[in-house]
C-alpha cells in the first residue's frame, strides 16, 4: 500500500494488460481515516477496450505508515450517482 493518501489509486494491472483506469479522485477527508471518491473505467475484453466511467468511494486506515483499505462503496450506474447528487442537494438546503 501507500505512505501518502495522495498515491492511493485503484489502477489494476494484471499480466501486463491494465485491467482498471483511474481517471479521477477527490480526496474527501484525509489523515489515521482516509476517504476517497474514484472515477474509473474498466477493461471490457468483448470490446477491446474500456467500458463507460465508474465510481467508487473508498476508505483507507493508516497503520505502520500505510494505508490499508478498510471499505467501499461502488455506485453503480450514472443513474445512481445523479440520485446520491440530487439527495445530497436537497439535504444540504435544509
Amino acid at each position: 500500500m501507500s505512505e501518502k493518501a495522495e498515491d492511493l489509486t485503484v489502477n489494476y494491472t494484471e499480466a501486463g494488460q491494465q485491467l482498471v483506469e483511474e481517471l479521477d479522485k477527490q480526496i474527501l477527508s484525509k489523515g489515521g481515516w482516509t476517504t476517497i471518491l474514484f472515477r474509473y473505467r474498466e477493461w471490457d475484453p468483448k470490446r477491446d477496450a474500456f467500458g463507460d466511467d465508474k465510481f467508487t468511494i473508498r476508505r483507507y486506515q493508516k497503520r505502520g505508515g500505510e494505508y490499508r483499505q478498510q471499505s467501499k462503496f461502488n455506485i453503480s450506474s450514472r443513474d445512481q450517482a445523479r440520485q446520491i447528487i440530487e439527495t445530497l442537494e436537497r439535504w444540504l438546503k435544509g
